[in-house]
């Protein structure tokens, strides 16, 4: 995996081969791998933006197990990226180079695992995470309803929303580096900032425990219900998008300093900066990845150059131009 920002090298290890000039190679021996393993697999299909070239391989794994397995006989050169929701990411148009591990329904339950506290698969989705909380009398998770994306995203990530951030809530997470061994990480030792962790390169988070406090399940509902009102009313939900955009600056907020810098609407090809929220990007319906991403630097020039503030982006940007 990657941090925001971080641009995959397309070495010559990552691509696919050619066995005798008739099939693809795979990167890792079959035999014995249970998951669905793909080469030249589209990824546009699993991103918010449907943009974007295809991966080398897509490894779509059965369970924790075979996840293990084939990542210990894959070589150590090859990258690994793991892909949620795609929902705060720019796939660039000439693919991703290496292996993209999509994880399935079997990293997507959610389980009662103490006392106000949930045990949550990588793949599991903000949405389902608070509900359950909410079902369960669990408050203090409500803000992942918020966050579009999976647990493995957002624990990354250390994702927020509505004041509150992954760093307040995870107990720890398991996690499957990129050699196939399993570690566990305390919250402590991700060493969390703002939209950032520690999580080391390659590694892919499979489940994470987050605890909360007591509350009732009626108004864990009602504020659910209210973020995603607020959702609703101020983000262009019904669009192609990619989340916000940008991080926001010290002492500033990101939409407000691309919206003084005369951004709203502003468009490059397809891509245009939504009229609704201007930390939000969006696909109009022919944009590409280049168009996307192009509008995003031409938003941090005018931005720069009206404010003198250098916005960071906040969506990942992978793979090959």
């Amino acid at each position: 995996m990657i941090q925001p920002g971080d641009i995959l090298p397309g070495s010559a290890a990552a691509a696919p081969t050619c066995a005798g000039g008739e099939a693809v190679q795979a990167p890792v021996p079959r035999d014995g791998i249970r998951g669905k393993l793909t080469a030249g697999a589209p990824l546009a299909p699993y991103t918010w933006f449907k943009t974007g070239g295809p991966a080398d391989w897509l490894f779509e794994p059965a369970d924790i197990d075979d996840l293990e397995a084939f990542l210990a006989r894959l070589d150590p050169a090859v990258p690994v990226m793991a892909l949620g929701l795609g929902s705060n990411m720019i796939v660039r148009d000439g693919g991703v180079p290496g292996v993209v591990v999509r994880l399935g329904k079997a990293f997507a339950k959610v389980e009662h695992s103490g006392e106000l506290e949930l045990t949550c698969g990588g793949g599991a989705s903000g949405i389902l995470v608070a509900s359950t909380a909410r079902d369960l009398g669990i408050a203090g998770l409500e803000f992942l309803r918020g966050i579009p994306g999976t647990v493995g995203g957002f624990v990354r990530m250390n994702g927020g929303a509505y004041g509150r951030e992954v760093a307040d809530v995870l107990r720890d997470c398991a996690v499957i580096l990129h050699d196939g061994s399993f570690v566990t990480l305390s919250a402590a030792e991700l060493e969390y900032s703002y939209r950032h962790s520690a999580l080391p390169e390659g590694a892919i988070v499979v489940s994470a425990r987050f605890r909360g406090h007591p509350g009732e399940p009626s108004e864990i509902g009602a504020e659910m219900d209210r973020i995603a009102a607020a959702r609703e009313a101020s983000q262009p939900l019904r669009t192609k998008t990619g989340g916000s955009t940008f991080k926001n600056p010290q002492g500033h907020k990101a939409w407000e300093l691309v919206d003084r810098a005369g951004c709203r609407g502003l468009q490059q090809g397809g891509a245009q900066v939504s009229e609704k929220h201007t930390n939000f990007l969006i696909n109009t319906g022919t944009a590409t990845s280049a168009d996307i991403e192009g509008l995003g630097e031409m938003v941090r020039d005018k931005v720069y150059a009206q404010t003198g503030v250098s916005l960071e982006w906040e969506i990942q940007r992978v793979g090959r131009p």
